[in-house]
Parts: C-alpha cells; structure tokens; sequence
C-alpha cells in the first residue's frame, strides 16, 4: 500500500508540474558550477534501472563521481560543461553486488551512461554473503525449533519469534566493535541455527562482484570505483584505532593494487553521522582520500565539506516517478515542511 501511495503522490508532483519547476530552480543554481546531485543506489536488479537511467539522462548531465567532483570544487568550465548547463548528476552504487555487473554495467553500457561503485575488497575476495543479510538467510534456512540466545530462548515456529531473533541476530552484527567479533558471531550463530552449507539464496543481490567482473567494468569506461572499506564494519563502532585505520587505508590499497590508478573516494559504511564521527574522518583524510560521502540527505555545493558529501537514497524498485521527485528534491523539501502527519510520515520514509 504504502508503495502505490508514495507513487501516487509522487505522480501528482510530476504531471502538475512541480517536478520540471524543482529541477528548473535546481538548473538556475547548477549553470554557475555550484550544484551536484548524488544519488545512493545498492542493489541494480529486482526493478527498473533502464527506466530510472533514461529519465535522468533526459534530464540532467550525468558524470562519473570524481569528474563531478573536480568541476565542483575547481568550477572548471570544460567543453562538456559548455555544451550541456543541465544540473550534473551522478549515480553512485554501494557495497559492489554482482547484480551491479549483470544489471547495473549492462544498462550503463547500453545508454552509455557513467556510474560509480563503491567496493568491499575483503568480500570481493571471499566471495562471501554480505553480514547485513545474513539475518535474514539464517532464519530463513535454520533447521531447528528452538534456540538462546543472549538470555532469551525463541521459539521459531512462531513467525514474531522468528523475527525478533532475526532483530537480534542483526543488531549483534551490525554494533560488533571489531571485525574479528563480528565474524566469530556469524560463524557461532551459523552452527546454532543449524544452517547447511547447501543453503544457497540465487540471487545476485546476495553476493560480491568479483576482481574479474570489476575489471572488466574498469576497461568499459563507463565505471568507475571508490572505497567502501576492506570488510565493511560501521566505523565508528570500531574501538581499536589501528583497525579503523586498516580498515581505511588497506581498502585503498587494494584497490589501487588491482586497478593501477590512485583511489581518491570513499563511501562511510551506512553513512549517517552517528556511524562517522570526529576519529573516522581523520583517519579517511590521513588515508590520502580526497572526497567522501555519506548518506546524509541533500545535495552539494563548492561549499560543501568534500569529506561529508551528501546524498540521496534511491532505489531500483521505486516507480521512476518516486526517483524523479526525489532527485528533483520534493520529498525533502515537504518533510521539511512539516505537512500533515499522514503525509509527512511517507514523504519521510520515501527511500528504503
């Protein structure tokens, strides 16, 4: 329900006419070089990319992340900026999942469009399941009734029990304080839950690229790539500073190693300012990076902090009329609002 209103309301903004006005406003600022558009997208399957990529080709001017970058902060007006004074754009991609290569690469090549992706070396090397989703995998193919944890026995066949373990399970995974305990966890709560190693979820979402995949991205043109940490923990969680700046600079390191150019962003793992603070800032500038971005709603400005770049959230299986309204900067300027609850409590929690 809650999808067919966001696209309903996200329809009314579009055939009255306050998109195209958004984005004209949004024009007006960007001709003089002082607005960038970023959007966050994960996953590139499961909706319609193609859909979402045709409109914002129509609409706006669409760069690789670094390229925008170096116009924003220089103003530098080359040929390209001449010719199209549309607001620029780019389509950023993070955590690296294969379906960016089969779904996200194949339509980037075919409108000839640039995207960014931001890449978790340790996992393109283990070829592992991605710890954010492996809540929901182990439930899913658990083969007993009953299990403790943490003083609390679930009782898994009922389906709320089920959930509140699947809460918990990602709760302990995603404030782990170190890497190590993180995984020590995973593979306790793997041989609790009784999980096979047969139990294999097809989907392309699921799993990491691989160097292959990623290299052959490389050579197209049409992708580039920045850091997104080497094993993806929420950094400000990390109590050893000597991890938290392994974790920073090894990923660079990686990288660079397997694609022979300097790495010069970053993407903070989850993103908002809570999962960044004052001791992970520093260590991603002493990483030699020279811009980062976060999760944090907006757009940016020469102004802009180029260590705390804003973005919005977008995904495949919005309507492309919900991602037209959300680059265009509605959805947030009606929360700001402060409209009536009902539809403030959608226009706050547009994007998944």
């Amino acid at each position: 329900m809650r999808k067919y209103i966001l696209t309903f309301i996200a329809a009314c903004f579009y055939f009255s006419g306050l998109v195209k006005l958004a984005r004209w406003r949004t024009q007006r600022r960007a001709k003089s070089g002082q607005y960038l558009i970023i959007l966050n997208y994960h996953c590139a399957s499961g909706g319609d990319l193609r859909q979402h990529m045709l409109y914002l080709r129509r609409h706006y001017r669409l760069l690789h992340l670094e390229a925008a970058l170096e116009e924003l902060y220089t103003l530098r007006k080359n040929e390209q900026f001449r010719r199209n004074k549309r607001t620029p754009l780019v389509l950023t991609f993070d955590d690296g999942y294969r379906d960016n290569y089969t779904h996200g690469f194949t339509s980037a090549c075919e409108l000839q469009i640039p995207i960014t992706i931001f890449l978790i070396p340790g996992y393109i090397e283990s070829g592992d399941y991605f710890w954010w989703g492996e809540h929901k995998r182990l439930i899913h193919f658990t083969q007993i009734q009953d299990i403790t944890l943490s003083g609390r026995t679930y009782h898994l066949d009922h389906s709320d029990e089920r959930m509140a373990l699947s809460r918990e399970i990602d709760n302990q995974l995603r404030f782990a304080t170190s890497v190590s305990q993180r995984e020590a966890f995973l593979e306790t709560i793997r041989k609790k839950l009784a999980v096979p190693s047969s139990a294999v979820i097809e989907k392309e979402m699921a799993i990491p690229l691989t160097w292959t995949e990623i290299q052959e991205m490389e050579k197209s043109g049409w992708v580039s790539f920045g850091a997104h940490t080497q094993h993806h923990p929420i950094l400000a969680y990390l109590i050893d500073p000597a991890e938290l700046n392994n974790e920073v600079e090894k990923c660079r390191e990686t990288l660079e190693g397997h694609l022979g150019h300097p790495i010069r962003t970053f993407a903070y793992p989850v993103g908002q300012m809570q999962h960044i603070g004052d001791n992970v800032l520093q260590s991603v500038k002493d990483a030699g990076y020279q811009w980062a971005v976060t999760t944090q709603y907006g757009f940016n400005t020469p102004q802009s902090d180029p260590f705390l770049l804003q973005r919005i959230e977008v995904d495949v299986t919005q309507h492309w009329l919900v991602m037209a309204a959300e680059a265009a900067g509605l959805w947030g300027w009606f929360s700001r609002m402060r409209w009536i609850p009902f539809i403030r409590k959608y226009f706050t929690n547009a994007t998944t």
